[in-house]
């Protein structure tokens, strides 16, 4: 027998929750270098931020399917379930915040 679970002794369920952790360690954190006040030291690009957002956009979408797929299989892990959609509502500010960058300040 392999060393590591075979991919059709793990049930779906738990499948989606496995393909959602290895997609969230593959796109790892977004960091910009700040100074000692906080003050924003680096820019970042506009692609850079596009890019950032399609991959935040990807991982919200892959969310809301576990949680789906927990939720429908009658899950009784209530606390995984509020786990992922903390995770979800984080990322939702994450991108709130990525778009707002995109978007001139304009001094009325």
């Amino acid at each position: 027998m392999k060393d590591g679970p075979c991919l059709a002794m793990i049930p779906p369920l738990r499948w989606a929750v496995c393909k959602f952790a290895v997609a969230r360690a593959s796109i790892g954190r977004y960091h910009r270098s700040h100074d000692v006040q906080g003050v924003r030291t680096a820019t970042v690009s506009r692609e850079d931020i596009m890019r950032r957002l399609e991959l935040l956009r990807v991982e919200h979408r892959d969310l809301d399917s576990a949680i789906a797929a927990l939720v429908d299989a009658g899950s009784s892990d209530q606390m995984q379930i509020a786990r992922l959609k903390k995770r979800k509502l984080r990322l939702k500010d994450e991108i709130s915040a990525l778009e707002d960058e995109l978007v001139p300040d304009i001094i009325a």
